[in-house]
């Protein structure tokens, strides 16, 4: 059984952290010094408010949004929170996937778990019980302008606290009391500040960001790997990945991807044959360059979302220690919207050379059998998975045009500029779904032109990957109902482990 995860906000949450969370499903719990800090601002909030009972501070004695000026008395003030939650749960679309739900779930507790939300130390621990019984509320994609955070994924993720809503629990959809009642789990009653601090928040885009870069890091290594057992199924020549070249160029990606190229292709026998071509097309020259102009574009996408993962992004904020309630635009998603939209198309361009060199590797060209099948004509081979991928790059490009450039005034004008990064973040995992189906198709045909270069051989870590390749996928020898195949390559893809 793994190890407990202690949760602290003096430690830096990045995604290797995350990452092992999600695969071993580790209990996460509270330092001592994460609930000290809740309990503190909790108290001092409750301080403010009996010492100040005039003092008018935004969404703690008034109303939400637009509604700023309307003063609400102390005895409502438990009601205010609870009507925020039902209120603002207008989620729409498909159900956000569990792996996401769960993500959420800790991504909310680390912002509260800094002390400055002013919520009660049983609001963030119910939360975590979720996360830990993996009682994951059901929260639909649709709703979020990415501004005031995203406000309508995160009612329906914590209408459960309140007994409200629906959650998903060991493969049933259950109300939430009745799933709350397993545990003998009351209602919370929320107190001034806590829904407000529960809906502020970035945790559906900032999920989608991780889940989407850790799969797109995975991409970059798969994208090199690929490309090069393309490039020695194709007959291509290994001078455009020499060191000189890319010393007089140094992007730091594109000196890595050379890199990884050259020793990919270091022992290779085909490599020590005559090549034919003086030069080859620009999807295999240009791999250091594009693949590295991913490689540092992902970079920074990695950099906003792991400080991200490391905020507060609720509104208002409390500082107990300056006795100060200082209200701004934690909450809004722009750093994220910006990278998610670079995720997207960063990932994209993986998958549009990539679609590329499988076009080449049909082609017909040095030597390869059109369609890459022994008999063309009577079997036509490779030929529609390449329409597949053209397919699959066409509709990449209709999602990555951004959705940070745009803007709806929603609020009656009091939230006049928006940052849309839920919507840049449901295209930007797509895109990733997409790219690993791209790559298989790619694997599928340069594992295939591969058998036509034999008794020669390529390099031991390309033929340990053929190798792991066909106990998944077997050579098409015949026309076959390819349809499982590209699936397979797909997932072959997305969980090979690649080096």
């Amino acid at each position: 059984m793994a190890q407990d995860f202690v949760l602290t906000p003096s430690t830096h949450l990045d995604l290797a952290t995350l990452d092992q969370l999600l695969c071993t499903k580790a209990r996460v719990v509270l330092s001592e010094e994460a609930r000290q800090r809740i309990t503190e601002c909790h108290q001092y909030l409750q301080n403010r408010l009996e010492r100040t009972p005039d003092a008018v501070i935004y969404g703690i004695n008034t109303g939400f949004g637009s509604l700023c000026d309307k003063v609400i008395a102390p005895h409502q003030r438990q009601q205010l929170q609870t009507n925020l939650l039902m209120s603002h749960a207008c989620g729409t679309g498909e159900e956000v996937p569990a792996e996401l739900v769960r993500l959420m779930l800790l991504l909310k507790v680390q912002s509260l778990s800094y002390g400055h939300s002013g919520v009660q130390l049983a609001t963030v621990q119910r939360l975590l019980d979720f996360y830990n019984r993996g009682m994951l509320p059901v929260v639909y994609q649709q709703g979020s302008l990415g501004a005031s955070g995203d406000l309508a994924p995160l009612a329906h993720l914590c209408l459960p606290l309140l007994g409200l809503g629906e959650v998903n629990y060991e493969g049933y959809r259950l109300a939430a009391a009745d799933a709350m009642s397993l545990f003998s789990w009351p209602a919370l009653v929320l107190e001034a500040k806590e829904g407000l601090a529960l809906l502020n928040g970035t945790q559906f885009m900032l999920a989608y960001a991780v889940h989407g870069l850790l799969r797109a890091q995975r991409l970059l290594a798969a994208a090199d790997c690929i490309g090069a057992l393309s490039l020695e199924a194709f007959g291509g020549r290994s001078e455009p990945f020499d060191e000189r070249l890319h010393r007089i160029r140094p992007h730091a990606g594109q000196l890595t991807v050379a890199a990884r190229v050259r020793a990919l292709l270091t022992g290779s026998e085909l490599q020590s044959q005559p090549k034919t071509a003086v030069q080859d097309p620009y999807s295999f020259r240009c791999m250091p360059q594009v693949h590295g102009a991913s490689r540092d574009a992902l970079a920074y996408v990695r950099q906003t979302v792991e400080t991200e993962c490391n905020a507060v992004t609720d509104n208002p904020n409390i500082f107990p220690d300056d006795d100060a309630i200082l209200s701004g635009g934690n909450f809004h998603g722009q750093p994220l919207a910006l990278a998610l939209d670079m995720l997207a198309i960063a990932t994209a361009e993986l998958g549009s050379i990539s679609q590329q060199r499988t076009t080449q590797l049909i082609s017909g060209q040095r030597g390869l059998p059109p369609f890459l099948v022994a008999e063309p004509g009577l079997n036509s081979g490779l030929m529609i998975p390449q329409y597949t991928a053209a397919g699959i790059v066409s509709q990449n490009k209709q999602l990555c045009t951004p959705a940070s450039v745009d803007s709806v005034v929603s609020s009656n004008g009091q939230e006049d500029h928006v940052s849309m990064g839920a919507n840049a973040a449901t295209k930007a995992l797509r895109v990733v779904q997409n790219v690993e189906q791209l790559l298989g198709i790619e694997l599928l045909n340069a594992a295939q032109a591969l058998e036509f270069r034999r008794p020669a051989r390529t390099s031991a870590p390309l033929e340990q990957l053929v190798a792991a390749f066909r106990e998944k996928v077997a050579f098409v020898s015949q026309d076959r109902v390819l349809y499982p195949d590209l699936h397979a390559a797909a997932a072959f893809v997305r969980t090979y482990e690649w080096e």
